[in-house]
C-alpha cells in the first residue's frame, strides 16, 4: 500500500510537469508569431516571455489555431474596472479580443479605450485609433488608474480562500482532537516548523507568539502562490513586483510599529560610539529599516521567481527556435528534458524563497522587540564595560 501511495504520487508530479511543459508550449503563439503560428526567433521568444511575465487581463489557459485559421483562447473574461477623466468605468475584458496592440478600440461612456501591452489607454477626444511614435508609444492616448480584477489578482483570492479554509479546518481539529487528521496532518508539522524553527529563534520566547500568525500566513501565501506558478494555470503571482513589494511594506509596517524603546534609541543615537559618528549611523541605520530591509525583501522573491519563469519558457522555446538544426523529435527531446529538469529546482525553491522571505522578516522583527542588557557597567565616556563571564563566553 505504502509502495502504491509513492508510485501515484510519482506519476501525478510526472503528469504535473507534463501538463505545464505542454501548456506553456502551446501558449507560445499568442505572441510575436508569425503566418504559421511560431515563435522561431529570438526577438519573438523575447516578446513570448516578457508577455507572458506580465498580468493578464483574461484569465486564458491556452490558445489555438481551428481548421479556418482563426485564434480561439480557452479561459474567460475577468472584469475591467478603470478610473478615467468621467470617473468610474467598468466592462469585461473580452471586448478587446485578446488584443493587446492597440487595434481594439473599446468605447463606454463617451470614452475611447485600448489595450497595449497589458495597460488600458484612453484615447484622447476626437481619436479614433491610437497613434504611435518611433519606439510603439501611445501619443494619442494615456494610461488609466486601473483597479481591474486579473489573473493574479483572480490567484490571491483563490489562494486566500483556500489557507482560510484550510487552517479554519485545523483550528476546529485541535478543539476535540490532540492529533489532527486528514489534510490537517499535512499542514502541522509545517505551522510547528515555522513556529518553531523561524518565529521562536529570531524572535524570542517573549515575543513570537505575537507575529506567529503573520509569519504563518507570509510563508504558506508565498510558497503556495510559487507551486501555482508551475501549473498550467499560469499564475505568476509572485512575479509580480506590486505584490512582492505589498508584502515587504507589510513586514516594514510590523517591525516599525513593535519597534521598542531600545531599538529607537540604537537606532537614533546609537550607545557605545563617539559622539561626531553618531549622527552618520543614525542615517546609514535609517536607510537600512526604512530603505534596505523591506528592498532586499521585495526584489529577492521578485527575482528570484521571474527569473525561474524566464529560463523555463526560454527552454521551452527550444523546441521551436532550434527545429531546423535538430530536428522536431531532437529540438522537443532535448527542450522537454531540460524543462523537466528546471521545473524540479523550481520546486526546490518556491520553498525556498517563502523560506528566506518569512525568516528575513522574522529576523528584522525580532531585531526591532529584542530587549537589551543595560546592567553592564559603562565607563566615564559611556561605553558599555562587559564583565568577565561575557568575555570569556565570547572568547570560548
Amino acid at each position: 500500500m505504502k509502495v502504491a501511495k509513492q508510485t501515484f504520487k510519482f506519476y501525478t508530479l510526472v503528469v504535473m510537469l507534463f501538463a505545464s511543459f505542454f501548456a506553456m508550449a502551446g501558449n507560445t503563439t499568442e505572441i510575436g508569431e508569425d503566418k504559421e503560428g511560431q515563435v522561431d526567433t529570438k526577438e519573438k521568444v523575447d516578446a513570448y516571455i516578457s508577455h507572458h511575465l506580465k498580468d493578464s487581463h483574461d484569465f486564458s489557459l491556452f490558445s489555438y489555431t481551428n481548421d479556418a485559421g482563426e485564434r480561439k483562447h480557452v479561459g474567460f473574461p475577468l472584469p475591467v474596472i478603470i478610473w478615467t477623466s468621467n470617473g468610474l468605468v467598468t466592462f469585461m475584458s473580452s471586448e478587446f479580443h485578446h488584443n493587446d496592440n492597440g487595434e481594439v478600440i473599446v468605447e463606454k461612456d463617451g470614452l475611447k479605450f485600448a489595450k497595449i501591452h497589458s495597460k488600458i489607454y484612453e484615447l484622447e477626444a476626437g481619436a479614433e485609433a491610437v497613434s504611435f511614435d518611433e519606439e510603439h508609444h501611445a501619443t494619442n492616448a494615456h494610461k488609466v488608474l486601473d483597479f481591474s480584477i486579473t489573473k493574479s489578482v483572480v490567484g490571491i483570492l483563490l489562494i486566500g480562500l483556500l489557507m482560510f479554509i484550510w487552517f479554519a479546518g485545523l483550528a476546529r481539529q485541535y478543539k476535540t482532537k490532540q492529533v489532527p487528521t486528514g489534510f490537517g496532518r499535512v499542514l502541522e508539522p509545517l505551522v510547528l516548523y515555522v513556529r518553531d524553527e523561524i518565529a521562536r529563534p529570531n524572535i524570542g520566547e517573549k515575543h513570537y507568539r505575537k507575529f506567529t500568525g503573520y509569519l504563518l500566513t507570509v510563508f504558506f501565501f508565498i510558497w503556495i502562490l510559487n507551486l501555482l506558478g508551475l501549473t498550467p494555470f499560469g499564475f505568476y503571482v509572485t512575479g509580480q513586483l506590486a505584490v512582492t513589494a505589498c508584502l515587504a511594506i507589510f513586514t516594514l509596517i510590523i517591525y516599525t510599529a513593535n519597534g521598542n524603546k531600545d531599538y529607537w534609541m540604537h537606532m537614533l543615537w546609537m550607545p557605545g560610539v563617539p559622539v561626531l559618528i553618531r549622527p552618520v549611523l543614525a542615517i546609514i541605520e535609517i536607510a537600512g529599516a526604512f530603505l534596505i530591509k523591506p528592498f532586499s525583501l521585495l526584489v529577492r522573491l521578485f527575482a528570484n521567481i521571474t527569473a525561474g519563469h524566464t529560463v523555463v519558457m526560454a527552454l521551452i522555446a527550444i523546441m521551436f527556435v532550434m527545429k531546423d538544426s535538430l530536428g522536431v523529435v531532437g529540438a522537443t527531446g532535448l527542450s522537454f528534458l531540460l524543462s523537466v529538469l528546471i521545473m524540479l529546482i523550481e520546486f526546490l525553491v518556491a520553498f525556498l524563497q517563502a523560506y528566506i522571505f518569512t525568516m528575513l522578516s522574522a529576523l528584522f522583527i525580532g531585531m526591532a522587540v529584542a530587549e537589551h542588557d543595560h546592567d553592564h557597567a559603562h565607563d566615564e565616556h559611556g561605553h558599555e564595560v562587559p564583565d568577565a563571564e561575557d568575555v570569556r563566553g565570547d572568547f570560548i
